[in-house]
């Protein structure tokens, strides 16, 4: 399942991807977790230290090596330069998936031991001063798109994104990329504006939308969201002891995290499950194509100096029993 984490800034969208990530991987489920955020916080919330967290390989900056892996022998894609963010698989192209061993894991994933086992963890690598003015954020996350492109996992695997806050993921399709999308959305007014973002935008693509209320303090709390966001109210999770003790470096066992929060988090996964019947690879496929084109037209044949509509495969579908390139 591939499975996104939205929000506004501070509504905790991070910290409730973490302790998803560590509820799968203590039920020993295979997970790659992935920080799309422009403030990257994940691995921190997974128990790195700064400086472990600050060495985490950046995929923005091997952006090079995804392309050349990806491209593999797709006829379709002339050269890596000629790739874009938006590039979808065809036959030739090399596909990722969950389990293995490819150059593209080896040069921006590292494995963080939880005390339930190992999780493979990317990062898209964070804004710095030298991108002030001259860059564009989506250029970094454009490396996990393409990533989310050429993936193939099925229903007992797990990739989890911790996407930038707001609705920023829409300025790309990187939205339509996800079996499920959390929201976390704090009992206020202005932790539901986002979800309104979200669900206008989403309406026309298929995307799946939960409501993960945060920081709930009462049944009053519970009211107000299930007010405003309805049915796609998943659930509510409030003050944690554990969570607290994380926020300040000093992590517990993670079987010590409170029933309410296990529970919750047993809820997210139960969700996710569910979608993998809902799965349309056709759709999925559609959706990269029309995002392509769109991007082509709009930046991409002016920048690379082709026609990138040549690369899509018309008859490419990717879905799960596919045989990559090698």
């Amino acid at each position: 399942m591939k499975i996104a984490f939205v929000g506004k800034g501070g509504s905790g969208k991070t910290t409730l991807s973490s302790l998803f990530v560590r509820h799968l991987v203590s039920v020993g489920a295979p997970v790659v977790a992935i920080d799309a955020d422009i403030n990257q916080h994940l691995g921190a919330a997974l128990g790195l230290d700064d400086e472990e967290a600050a060495a985490l390989p950046a995929m923005g900056e091997r952006l090079r090596l995804i392309k050349d892996y990806l491209r593999g022998r797709n006829p379709r894609i002339a050269s890596a330069e000629t790739m874009i963010k938006t590039t979808p698989p065809g036959e030739g192209s090399r596909l990722l998936r969950v389990r293995e061993h490819n150059p593209v894991y080896d040069a921006c994933a590292r494995p963080v031991d939880l005390d339930g086992g190992t999780v493979r963890l990317m990062a898209t690598g964070p804004f710095t001063d030298a991108d002030l003015g001259v860059a564009c954020y989506h250029s970094k996350t454009g490396a996990v798109e393409l990533c989310l492109n050429h993936l193939v996992d099925g229903h007992d695997e797990y990739v989890v994104v911790d996407m930038t806050a707001g609705s920023d993921s829409f300025a790309s399709g990187l939205f339509t990329r996800f079996d499920i999308t959390f929201l976390v959305a704090e009992p206020t007014r202005k932790g539901v504006s986002v979800y309104r973002q979200y669900k206008e935008y989403a309406r026309d693509f298929g995307v799946l939308l939960k409501v993960v209320g945060n920081k709930v303090q009462g049944r009053d709390d519970i009211d107000f969201l299930r007010d405003e966001v309805g049915d796609d109210l998943l659930v509510t999770v409030g003050h944690s002891d554990w969570v607290r003790s994380m926020e300040k470096g000093r992590p517990l066992r993670f079987g010590l995290l409170e029933e309410a929060d296990r529970n919750a988090l047993r809820t997210l996964q139960t969700a996710a499950d569910a979608t993998y019947e809902l799965r349309d690879w056709e759709r999925y496929t559609r959706q990269m194509v029309h995002f392509h084109l769109k991007n082509a037209t709009s930046w991409g044949n002016e920048r690379t100096g082709a026609d990138l509509a040549a690369q899509i495969d018309p008859g490419f579908v990717l879905k799960e029993g596919l045989t990559a390139a090698v």
